[in-house]
């Protein structure tokens, strides 16, 4: 079995966040399990989460800042650990 060494700050949580991570292109690498109406075909043929006219990603719900199809999410966002090295790093730029 695999096991990750990141360290996970846990007093981080996305309902507190301003790192807009919600709002990068999420390219969809064989996420099958991405419902299709949230996918949409880019400039260069790849197949990405839509993302709405204010950049936010379609999939987010606004009202509790948190995703709507979580169980379904690409694998990029996955890959994404909540109070992790991504997730801090975002968190510093804003």
């Amino acid at each position: 079995m695999f096991e990750s060494s990141e360290v996970i700050d846990p007093t981080v949580h996305c309902e507190d966040c301003l790192a807009c991570c919600c709002s990068k292109e999420v390219l969809l690498l064989g996420d099958a399990r991405v419902p299709s109406h949230f996918v949409v075909v880019d400039a260069w043929g790849a197949e990405v989460m839509e993302r709405l006219d204010d950049g936010w990603c379609i999939a987010l719900d606004r009202q509790r800042l948190r995703c709507s199809i979580y169980s379904m999410r690409p694998q990029l966002c996955r890959d994404v650990a909540m109070g992790g090295a991504e997730c801090l790093a975002a968190r510093s730029e804003h």
